[in-house]
């Protein structure tokens, strides 16, 4: 490992007690609450069920997040690697499937070459994947009645790369100095036209109905990370009925919502947005993450506050009434955007290849996002909340899982990374089983370095499926470099 990746905080593996994780916590100033000892199956609050409104039944507290495989085929259709990855998610006991996947909804927007897209002719893919979860999870569990699945619909947007791994092929809706820097756009790059985002909307819409055709209780129109949907939230410098005012911002939403509503009755949908956004992070000459020089008040970052590295929630608490106006239930809440500061998204000890080091303790990254978590589920208990940023808790993810969920600090514990390595975790904990510490995510993101470098992604240390590919191999080399 270069001098550049070593980490300079305390591994969590190393915290093996609880006095050790709580004087841990206390030595970096970071207030994030777990229970000490677990409660047995009978008691556990992993559990319990959720009644949504519409009368659907969710079975536990366990959530799968939306994670981009990168290895369905060019034409957009599920490769066996995409089936293995959710036939993982469904045998895992999570009883909460949020989209398996991010699904484009036109070829143009697509996040890579081998992005799965939705459109008419892949209709049965679609309609074999869920069937297949179904089965699976009726094998496994002998029940699917209170299984709730959904299909995450997104486009790329900044973030675009069609047609080769290395080229990016960005649909911007606004000039951003910092990240147009960033990806090499010049500062008359064109922006999407409005006659082009009345198009998009209406394929959003006809993905939306075929999803409900192939079966899916829900869909999720992706608002988080920096990509299209998270943008269009912080086009306040756009001109035109998409950008300005709150309302413009939110009309890209609101109007897939009547569609869908008009053309698709009867399908639920969900919305997974970052509740609050940062300045863009560069690394400095130690190659630790620093925020990006901006003069004056930070105008990019919705939730954000005006420095660029704080919270400010007023138009995200905007944007949940919207949504509790839209009869949007099903609501998860992440932050920030992998592409420029990991840090406070997916928390982790080691950085991808296009990343930095972390400049604060992961742990706190972690109790950032629980925090502001917990604080819209008080604000809003209307709502079904599902969190995020657990994985990098490791072993002490129950813990911190049950006092949230004792503590109605959230509905859902939603897990991503952690579910590549250790797919069963869900049924461990619901079955109070002693965590298997060779399957635990460590945060070595490879699941992201191998991506970012053109191949799929999945968990080459600890996966012993993806640990015998050849792209193992190739990893190994990048990582060295």
């Amino acid at each position: 490992m270069s001098t550049k990746h070593k980490p300079k905080f305390k591994r969590i593996a190393q915290l093996k007690t609880a006095p050790d994780f709580r004087e841990y916590l206390k030595s970096i100033d970071v207030n994030l609450s777990f229970d000490e000892t677990l409660l047995p199956p009978d008691q556990t609050p992993y559990k319990n069920s959720f009644l949504l409104k519409s009368g659907r039944n969710i079975g536990n507290r366990f959530c799968i997040l939306p994670m981009e495989g990168w290895d369905g085929t060019t034409d957009g259709r599920p490769s066996e690697y995409t089936k293995r990855r959710w036939k993982n998610f469904a045998i895992s006991g999570a009883k909460l499937l949020w989209g398996c996947e991010a699904v484009a909804v036109r070829h143009n927007g697509r996040a890579n070459p081998n992005q799965l897209l939705m459109d008419a002719s892949r209709l049965d893919e679609y309609k074999r994947l869920y069937d297949d979860l179904i089965t699976q999870h009726q094998e496994k569990f002998g029940k699917t009645d209170d299984l709730v699945i959904g299909l995450q619909l997104t486009h790329s947007g900044r973030f675009c790369k069609p047609n080769d791994q290395k080229k990016m092929e960005p649909q911007i809706l606004y000039h951003h100095p910092i990240l147009n820097k960033k990806f090499g756009l010049p500062d008359d790059y064109p922006h999407m036209t409005d006659d082009d985002i009345d198009r998009l909307v209406e394929d959003f819409v006809k993905a939306a109905v075929l999803t409900k055709k192939a079966g899916y209780h829900f869909v999720d129109l992706k608002h988080c990370h920096g990509y299209l949907g998270h943008e269009f939230l912080s086009a306040r410098t756009r001109e035109g009925k998409y950008g300005g005012s709150f309302e413009n911002r939110t009309r890209f939403l609101t109007s897939i919502v009547a569609g869908i509503r008009s053309e698709a009755p009867g399908l639920e949908i969900g919305v997974r947005f970052s509740a609050f956004d940062w300045i863009p992070f560069v690394p400095n000459e130690e190659y630790v993450g620093i925020p990006a020089t901006f003069q004056g008040d930070y105008p990019y970052a919705f939730g954000g506050s005006v420095t660029g590295t704080g919270q400010d929630l007023t138009e995200t608490y905007k944007f949940l009434k919207l949504l509790e106006s839209l009869n949007i239930e099903l609501v998860c809440i992440t932050a920030g955007s992998p592409y420029y500061n990991p840090h406070i998204q997916r928390p982790a000890l080691f950085p991808p290849s296009d990343g930095y080091q972390p400049p604060e303790d992961p742990l706190a990254g972690v109790a950032r996002q629980l925090q502001v978590t917990a604080q819209i589920k008080k604000d809003f208990p209307g709502l079904a909340i599902v969190g995020s940023a657990y994985s990098y808790l490791q072993e002490w993810l129950p813990h911190v899982g049950q006092h949230v969920l004792n503590n109605n600090m959230a509905d859902f514990i939603g897990l991503g990374r952690m579910v590549l390595s250790y797919p069963e975790l869900p049924e461990d904990i619901l079955a109070n089983q002693h965590l298997k510490r060779d399957k635990v995510c460590r945060t070595f993101s490879d699941c992201t370095t191998a991506p970012r470098n053109g191949m799929i992604s999945g968990c080459f240390p600890l996966d012993p499926f993806y640990k015998a590919l050849p792209e193992a191999i190739r990893l190994k080399e990048i990582k060295k470099e």
